[in-house]
């Protein structure tokens, strides 16, 4: 049996974009000091996943509870990135109301893949959090 098939196989599977397009590794959310950031939501949706975790970006420090996002961030996110060890807590309603859901470590590039009842997602639907890093 040749190895052709099998390289080719690897080739493919290597030069698909990845489910984290162009959003952080998770460890690298760190300030230039070195403290770490619990997360970030962008404002960028696309159906590219190269093109998501672009825009403008809310940093969100370990412990952070806001359960009135700021004007210009309710209903906005369209991905996020938590930090390792850390988890975000999302509500679709302000004032801690509404759905929840909660993220672990990892990059989220297009919150539409993530579903909020029967027929909704989390794209644009997130007006409250709180962020906790163990």
């Amino acid at each position: 049996m040749s190895l052709l098939p099998s390289l080719l196989l690897v080739l493919a599977l290597v030069a698909l974009p990845g489910a984290q397009g162009a959003c952080p590794v998770p460890a690298d959310l760190k300030h230039d000091d070195g403290t770490r950031t619990c997360a970030k939501l962008y404002d960028k949706n696309d159906p590219y996943y190269d093109n998501c975790c672009k825009g403008a970006e809310l940093s969100v420090e370990p412990g952070a509870d806001l359960p009135f996002l700021p004007s210009n961030w309710a209903n906005t996110a369209s991905s996020l990135v938590v930090a390792p060890r850390c988890e975000l807590t999302v509500w679709s309603r302000a004032g801690k109301a509404g759905k929840t859901r909660k993220f672990t470590s990892g990059s989220y590039p297009r919150l539409e893949e993530f579903r909020r009842g029967i027929f909704g997602h989390w794209a644009n639907a997130i007006s409250a959090l709180y962020c906790r890093c163990y």
